[in-house]
């Protein structure tokens, strides 16, 4: 791995059975994601923008190819350990949200908080400035089924960035979200993510998403396509 990237894919490939047929979703990939920078994934739907997602997570692992991400290299790890990886580096931010319902909202933080074994106080801390600074901080007692979508949203940047994850992985972010609404949280993810210093990768459809991004890939035909430059203007 290059000395300052965070994500390194070699050779990658992955592929699913559909019936009788083997689908290749993505095709010998290789390509390198620096620290600090953010990611914007396209692609039409079925593209492998998930995939390569889970891949890098650790979620999936690929027919052949390596995954190294936050140091550590993926391939030949057993399932436990994959766990491990992904509880103490990753953070994800789901289109569906994804909030534990019976946990109101600092206790849905608080859940990653325990699993990475955090002690009490300093756990406790690290939720109060979180929710603070996505300004749900009169919110923690609350529970997620009477939060709009914007508020579940923010809770999930919240619970996403608790822990300090070296990686972010949003899939489709703001797709559950109003124009309005979509834009403040889009803002608000670009920014917190920036401000810790965490690499990110965003699969999306949207161009506004990927404006904020520092470039994109597309996938196409199993391939990573070369990269673009995000528009200066942005």
């Amino acid at each position: 791995m290059t000395a300052k990237s965070e994500i390194e894919l070699r050779h990658l490939s992955k592929s699913f059975t559909e019936g009788r047929r083997q689908h290749l979703v993505l095709d010998d990939v290789s390509a390198e994601f620096q620290r600090g920078e953010t990611i914007a994934v396209r692609g039409r739907s079925g593209s492998g923008k998930s995939t390569l997602l889970n891949l890098i997570a650790g979620i999936d692992t690929p027919d052949a190819g390596r995954v190294i991400a936050a140091g550590i290299d993926l391939t030949g790890l057993a399932e436990r350990d994959r766990t491990l990886f992904r509880r103490e580096h990753i953070g994800f931010v789901y289109q569906a949200f994804n909030l534990v319902p019976t946990l109101n909202v600092a206790d849905n933080i608080r859940l990653v908080l325990e699993l990475n074994r955090l002690p009490a106080r300093e756990a406790q801390e690290r939720i109060e400035e979180l929710l603070a600074a996505v300004g749900l901080a009169d919110r923690a007692d609350s529970y997620p089924d009477v939060l709009s979508g914007g508020e579940q949203q923010r809770v999930a940047i919240a619970r996403a960035l608790c822990h300090e994850p070296a990686v972010v992985l949003a899939d489709e972010p703001t797709g559950n979200l109003d124009d309005n609404t979509a834009e403040v949280v889009l803002e608000l993810l670009d920014r917190l993510v920036r401000e810790r210093g965490g690499t990110m990768l965003i699969a999306t459809h949207s161009a506004r998403v990927a404006s904020v991004c520092d470039r994109e890939v597309e996938i196409h035909g199993g391939k990573l396509e070369a990269a673009l430059a995000a528009p200066e203007s942005q």
